[in-house]
């Protein structure tokens, strides 16, 4: 589980948009989907995109990844160059309704790479997402 800039401050960071719910409560939840499917979670958050690319190619053995990317979405052509590379499926995931808010947010570069694209359920989309990547990973 990979998320960018200003991630860590959830349950702080502008609470009538990204809720109350505090980043360790998320990393909880989508143990609670994953852990009983098999999967374990590493859990990482960076607001630097440069790490958040070192950290995805130091676990390209991972099955798969849900990613918030934040404000990188909008212009993280690195970020969106190592996830093209990463050879894993993986799920897009944003806590806002990105549609619902500023026209500058509402495209994602990164969005057309993944298998799956998650926004506007709150925390609760990091379970969907979850739940989506178990998914992907054990249909046959």
């Amino acid at each position: 589980m990979l998320n960018g800039p200003n991630l860590g401050r959830l349950g702080q960071r502008v609470p009538e948009i990204y809720g109350t719910t505090t980043l360790a409560e998320i990393e909880a939840s989508v143990r609670a989907v994953t852990e009983p499917a098999g999967f374990g979670v590493i859990a990482k958050q960076s607001d630097s995109e440069g790490e958040l690319i070192g950290i995805l190619n130091a676990h390209r053995d991972c099955a798969g990844a849900i990613v918030n990317p934040a404000a990188l979405m909008i212009a993280g052509w690195s970020l969106r160059d190592a996830l093209e590379d990463y050879g894993r499926p993986w799920v897009e995931v944003h806590i806002s309704n990105i549609y619902r808010r500023e026209e500058f947010r509402q495209k994602s570069v990164l969005a057309p790479l993944a298998s799956a694209v998650i926004v506007g359920a709150g925390p609760y989309g990091y379970v969907l997402a979850a739940h989506a990547l178990v998914h992907v990973l054990t249909a046959t």
